[in-house]
C-alpha cells in the first residue's frame, strides 16, 4: 500500500512486463514520464463510468495524466473525449499513449491549466481524479506534489472549473478520499450540483472505506443510489464484483 493509502495495481495481475508500462486488454499505458502512475482506484473510476456515459456525448477528463481514464472510457463509448494536463512531461506521454490507441480519432488532448484554458464548448460529461491529499505530508518530488496534492488545483477551484465547462444538462464523475466526501458535497451544493449515485470502495472486508466515487448533476434526486465495492477477499483474491467490473480491461481476469 502507498503511504498515503493509494493501492497500486498488482503488476503480475496485469502483465509480466516491467512497470514502466501496463498492458491492458485493448490498450497500453506508458508511464515512465508521468508523476502519477496507474493505480487500482483510478481503474475502478474509469470502469464504473465507462458504461454510464451516453454515446455520442462530449467528454472532458481534467488532469488526464497517462490518459488511462480517456482510454477506458473510449473502449466502451463512442463519445468524443478531450483531456487536459498541466505537467508537460506527463502531457508528452499522454499524447503518445493516445496516439498509439485504436480510438485516437475520437480523442484530443490539450496542455495547460484547466483554470484558465478556454474550451470551445461546454461538455456533456466531465470526469476527474483530482489531486486530493491536501494537508497530508508532501513528497520531496515536486511533480508528485502537483499531481497528488491540492497544491495547484483545490477542490473549490475544481468545482468552479466544472461549473464553467459543463453543459447545463450535463453531469460529472469524481474520485475522492472517503473522508473528504462530505466536504466536496458541500462545495458542490454551493454550485447547485447534487449526488446522483455513489460507489464506496474498500480494500478488503476488514478495511474501512477509503475511496468515494460520486456521480453529480444539477438535478436533486429523492434517493441517492448507493453501492459498495470490495477489491480483495481476505485471502488476497479479487472479489467477484471487482472481477466483473474490470474483466474487460485487466489482462488476466
Amino acid at each position: 500500500m502507498h503511504k498515503h493509502g493509494v493501492f497500486a495495481l498488482n503488476i503480475s495481475t496485469l502483465s509480466p512486463m516491467p512497470n514502466t508500462y501496463f498492458k491492458f486488454k485493448q490498450f497500453t499505458i506508458h508511464q515512465d514520464q508521468c508523476a502519477m502512475k496507474v493505480c487500482t482506484d483510478a481503474c475502478i473510476l474509469g470502469a464504473w463510468f465507462a458504461e454510464k456515459i451516453p454515446s455520442n456525448s462530449s467528454v472532458l477528463d481534467i488532469g488526464s495524466g497517462t490518459g488511462l481514464l480517456m482510454l477506458m472510457l473510449a473502449q466502451k463509448n463512442k463519445s468524443e473525449i478531450d483531456g487536459i494536463e498541466l505537467d508537460l512531461p506527463s502531457f508528452k506521454q499522454l499524447k503518445e499513449n493516445i496516439h498509439q490507441s485504436k480510438w485516437k480519432e475520437h480523442l484530443r488532448v490539450f496542455p495547460g491549466d484547466v483554470r484558465n484554458h478556454a474550451f470551445s464548448f461546454r461538455y456533456d460529461f466531465i470526469i476527474v481524479n483530482p489531486p486530493f491529499f491536501e494537508n497530508d505530508l508532501l513528497s520531496d518530488i515536486e511533480e508528485k506534489n502537483l499531481a497528488k496534492h491540492s497544491k495547484s488545483l483545490t477542490l473549490q477551484e475544481l468545482i468552479s472549473v466544472i461549473d464553467q465547462n459543463l453543459h447545463a444538462s450535463g453531469s460529472f464523475g469524481i474520485l475522492l478520499p472517503f473522508h473528504r466526501e462530505k466536504e466536496f458535497e458541500e462545495l458542490a451544493s454551493a454550485r447547485h450540483f447534487y449526488p446522483q449515485e455513489k460507489l464506496l470502495v474498500k480494500q478488503t472486508p476488514a478495511h474501512p472505506y477509503f475511496r468515494s466515487i460520486i456521480h453529480f448533476s444539477r438535478n436533486k434526486v429523492p434517493t441517492i443510489m448507493g453501492a459498495e465495492l470490495t477489491i480483495q477477499e481476505q485471502e488476497g483474491k479479487y472479489t467477484p464484483d471487482f472481477v466483473e467490473l474490470l474483466r474487460d480491461y485487466y489482462l488476466y481476469l
